[in-house]
């Protein structure tokens, strides 16, 4: 046999074998990843897996990534690279509904026009005034167009949420509908000369949200409520529904439809003032629930408003001793660590604040599950809603006041299976009678899980709790001063997705820092701050002295020191110098560290894997080898 002949067609058959697998990998296995990071970053969640299934039209999406002007810049570079991998695997999975076009615009280029023409941020990338892009056009069939103008590398967390909505909505574009049931005149009201009533205007909250959807008055008696026809539910301070209106919100939410509930121990909104022939009973300004609440396993606590130490409010009133500021208990200023970050209703949220918020809490037995989105602090109470509304002096509350040790829930997420708060169906509307209309549609528990955000507030989405109007040359202006609006308009958004979208939760990030450097870091620099602060405390100290001594010496000898005082500087000089030396021993330490850990982690990846993957391969060699031998023994 011709071992030379056989080894070159082995060898010509071994590289056509490879290059057919990789044609066939090409067409084949264009979603098959193996994702070997920490995070799964590069594996898409089952929801965006299904959205991406059901597109039933062609979407385009142009994404303008300026990786040439961006080598100088490494964390835009970078993101750059993430963003564009995660909208591959979004092509890869889409079954060739997205077209994914990358581009990469030269300056002064018709791309570039096009880019900054579609609302793509322009980033200045040097002195010389080139410009850079990292952003995103979507278009549908039917010229909807959704931009992205700038991918933020802050916000990576959100990424696969951020664009699977942004499909989901250019693959549904028809505009949501929103129905309100409400007891506060969120929509406005007309005037009434008779009664001496002025118009009033809708609220800031209302009119955004009538920018962006199908925003419609549904009545507080209304008594059903179509699925198909409305998109999300919001219930404003539902104060004394009828139980037909009660009913129809059951029913709605029991047979799919999404809702948004606001109910509050103390609507400080609300307009009810005290009955002149009862003075001295208090106005009802509390709205609950309770029968809806319990069947979908939770509660708020009747008559108890959150107070918490560290979020309240300063606010200035006239006390006995005049013009004052105290905490105001009742009103609070909530913060990112107050907020749920794997929820993308209030992941970005800064600051949300709250009127007079009541506490809910999930009910024994609960077939469904509770989520907070918003709680308050540890150092939080319960403050009764009466004493509040009796209580002039803001400072009054503070001084009974005893924290509890445990947060409080002001707005939650409810998901799970439910039933009906009506088991006998529709409730009866005429008492004489004592028949109810027939409702052939009745169901007695949810087709699918209910998916719900209650807010145990009111005011927060009155304009004086996040929005000062300014007057523009006669236009009336809105400046937020608080992320109220965002974390109503995040909520209807990501109830109005489909079960798909609202299961999304927030991802990784592909940024891994050296935290054993950082550790090596912050120790260091723990150690140089209190030497530091010893540093600065024995100078003042000894500066102290000498001011004393001065001064003692009277005027005549305020420019003569003594022998002591002589001294005590010379002592201090040496002991600032020792000091600073020591300062500059921990820096030195920090940096050898620092430069040690370098080495070692360069040393594993460029030295020791190439060397244990040789070692490896050399030892299978001995190996074949060594059987080789034994073979060729036995054989002969």
């Amino acid at each position: 046999m011709n071992t030379r002949l056989f080894s070159g067609t082995g060898l010509l058959v071994t590289i056509g074998l490879f290059v057919a697998v990789n044609i066939v990998a090409n067409y084949t296995l264009t979603t098959s990843r193996l994702d070997l990071t920490a995070n799964h970053l590069y594996t898409l969640s089952e929801g965006t897996e299904r959205i991406l299934e059901h597109i039933t039209e062609p979407l385009r999406l142009r994404y303008y990534y300026s990786a040439k002007a961006f080598s100088g810049i490494p964390q835009l570079q970078n993101y750059g690279v993430r963003v564009r991998e995660m909208l591959e695997e979004y092509a890869g999975h889409s079954g060739g509904m997205i077209d994914l076009e990358v581009i990469d615009p030269d300056p002064f280029s018709e791309a570039e026009d096009q880019a900054v023409g579609a609302g793509i941020r322009q980033i200045p990338v040097n002195a010389t005034g080139e410009m850079g892009y990292l952003g995103l056009v979507a278009t549908n069939t039917t010229d909807d167009e959704m931009v992205v103008p700038f991918f933020q590398p802050n916000e990576e967390q959100s990424l696969e949420y951020d664009l699977t909505k942004l499909v989901y909505n250019l693959a549904n574009p028809k505009k949501r509908v929103i129905g309100v049931v409400s007891t506060l005149p969120v929509l406005g009201s007309p005037a009434n000369p008779l009664l001496g009533v002025r118009p009033h205007d809708p609220w800031t909250m209302l009119k955004l949200l009538e920018e962006t959807y199908d925003v419609r008055d549904l009545g507080r008696n209304v008594t059903s409520i179509d699925p198909d026809e409305i998109d999300t539910l919001l219930v404003i301070h539902p104060k004394n529904l009828t139980e037909q209106a009660r009913y129809a919100i059951d029913q709605f939410v029991l047979k799919g439809g999404k809702a948004m509930i606001f109910v509050d121990p103390l609507a400080e909104e609300d307009p009810t003032m005290p009955d002149p022939e009862m003075p001295m009973m208090l106005p009802e300004r509390h709205s609950e629930l309770p029968e809806l609440f319990k069947a979908w396993g939770l509660q708020m606590l009747d008559g108890k408003i959150a107070g918490d130490l560290d979020a309240a409010i300063r606010v200035s009133y006239s006390g006995g001793r005049g013009p004052q500021q105290v905490e105001y208990l009742p009103w609070l200023q909530l913060e990112p660590k107050n907020f749920d970050r794997d929820d993308f209703v209030t992941n970005q949220l800064q600051v949300v604040n709250l009127g007079s918020a009541g506490i809910l809490e999930p009910v024994e037995g609960a077939t469904t599950a509770l989520t907070p989105l918003m709680l308050t602090g540890p150092n939080s109470a319960e403050l009764s809603a009466e004493a509040v509304m009796l209580v002039r002096d803001p400072a009054g509350l503070l001084q009974d006041f005893k924290p509890g040790g445990k947060p409080l829930v002001v707005a939650a997420r409810i998901r799970g299976p439910a039933k009906t708060a009506f088991s006998n169906g529709r409730p009866i509307e005429d008492e004489k009678d004592k028949r109810a209309p027939a409702d052939p549609g009745f169901v007695a528990e949810s087709i699918k899980p209910v998916n719900l955000v209650i807010v145990a507030d009111t005011d927060v989405l009155a304009d004086r709790f996040w929005v000062q109007i300014r007057d523009f040359l006669g236009v009336r202006v809105p400046t937020p001063v608080a992320d109220n609006a965002d974390f109503i308009v995040n909520a209807l958004d990501n109830l109005g997705g489909n079960d798909d979208l609202i299961s999304l939760r927030s991802r990784g990030e592909s940024l891994r820092p050296f935290d054993r450097v950082v550790a090596l870091q912050r120790e260091a620099e723990s150690q140089f701050r209190d030497k530091e602060r010893e540093l600065e405390g024995k100078l003042e100290e000894t500066e102290n002295k000498i001011t004393e001594l001065q001064r003692a010496s009277g005027d005549a000898g305020a420019t003569l020191l003594t022998p002591e005082e002589k001294q005590t500087i010379e002592n201090f000089r040496a002991e600032q110098l020792r000091i600073r030396k020591q300062l500059r021993a921990v820096q030195h330490d920090l940096q050898k560290n620092i430069e040690a850990l370098g080495t070692r982690l360069k040393f594993i990846n460029i030295a020791l894997i190439p060397l244990l993957i040789g070692v490896f391969a050399i030892g299978m060699a001995l190996v074949q080898m060594a059987r080789r031998r034994t073979h060729r023994a036995s054989a002969g």
